[in-house]
């Protein structure tokens, strides 16, 4: 059965809908669904000089695959003025709404997974919503309070997040027992249940350089993180560590590891974004709806120009895809 993917198109000003319609020129194994203002797709696709055709998504329809030049699109309608390049706090609450509704035929079923598009979480704060702090914990709300796991992956490696998007100030008081351990059972569980890995080797890293060195460099590794994953091991988990993050990173240890789990955002993101910006993909676990994500950001400079990459977009897709297909394998 072909599969049926939600895609948010993002923040208006941004590369968000170039990237959908530049999309849709490719044939698909899917049928996509973007969410997002009819009349800003029309008028971006004329703006990039892409004939389209637009075709209102019908949920009660069984789903057919996106062939090249037409789009299936869930009208959310925006109500402001939007120009390419030009950001405008009051198309927050759109922003917003495209994701929600997405959310919403997920859970209802109605698409087998969510694909989002870039987001300007700057602007949605300066439209009053100070408490967002981006997709991940925004799809925990909307899902019910589930605890999200944020992991990207290229090709040749994965990396997941203890904490996500904290001022690092904050993030030793978050290194908690339970959230590590929470973590890693998300972890241990959804490679088992969306990547066919029977037994995931995951390798942790330390929060402190040299993981603390034995207490001189910090003492969050003796007081919680190896008490945890000692706990972890004996549960049956496959877990190894906490190495040094500057350690971890190497051939030797990538090798026969499928996930890195990193203590805070930018210990471990930097690494694979370098091994594959533009190629790799934004996953949350631990969610009840798969959700896959491209690894940049609305890059406004580029919007309507028609020289955004679609790469990342495709490997997200391509990734809800084989993710879809683990699972009913799974089944």
């Amino acid at each position: 059965m072909v599969p049926r993917i939600a895609i948010t198109a993002g923040e208006p000003a941004g590369i968000g809908p170039d990237l959908v319609i530049l999309q849709s020129k490719v044939a698909q194994r899917a049928e996509l669904v973007i969410f997002a203002d009819p009349d800003l797709i029309k008028n971006r696709a004329n703006q990039l000089g892409i004939d389209i055709v637009l075709r209102e998504f019908d949920p009660v329809l069984p789903p057919v695959a996106s062939v090249p030049g037409e789009i299936t699109i869930r009208p959310v309608t925006i109500n402001t003025t939007t120009e390419p390049q030009k950001l405008n706090p009051a198309n927050s609450k759109y922003v917003l709404e495209t994701i929600s509704t997405a959310v919403e035929t997920c859970m209802r079923k109605q698409t087998d997974a969510l694909v989002t598009g870039p987001i300007h979480k700057g602007v949605i704060n300066d439209a009053g919503i100070p408490s967002f702090t981006g997709h991940t914990e925004y799809l925990s709300k909307l899902t019910g309070g589930a605890h999200p796991v944020m992991m990207l992956a290229t090709e040749n490696l994965r990396v997941a997040l203890i904490t996500t998007h904290l001022p690092l100030k904050e993030v030793s008081q978050n290194i908690t027992r339970e959230r590590i351990s929470n973590v890693i059972h998300i972890l241990n569980n959804e490679l088992t249940t969306h990547f066919a890995i029977k037994t995931p080797k995951l390798l942790v890293c330390g929060l402190n350089p040299h993981a603390g060195e034995n207490g001189h460099l910090g003492i969050e590794e003796i007081e919680t993180i190896i008490p945890t994953l000692e706990t972890l091991r004996q549960s049956g988990i496959h877990v190894t560590g906490p190495l040094p993050a500057d350690t971890a990173f190497t051939s030797k240890y990538l090798a026969d590891t499928d996930v890195v789990v990193a203590m805070y955002h930018d210990q471990g993101l930097p690494v694979l974004k370098y091994a594959g910006f533009g190629k790799a993909v934004n996953i949350t676990l631990g969610l009840p709806l798969i959700r896959t994500s491209v690894d940049h950001g609305t890059a406004l400079d580029l919007a309507g120009t028609g020289k955004a990459d679609i790469g990342s977009l495709v490997v997200a897709s391509n990734m809800a895809m084989r993710m879809i297909a683990a699972k009913k394998q799974k089944k």
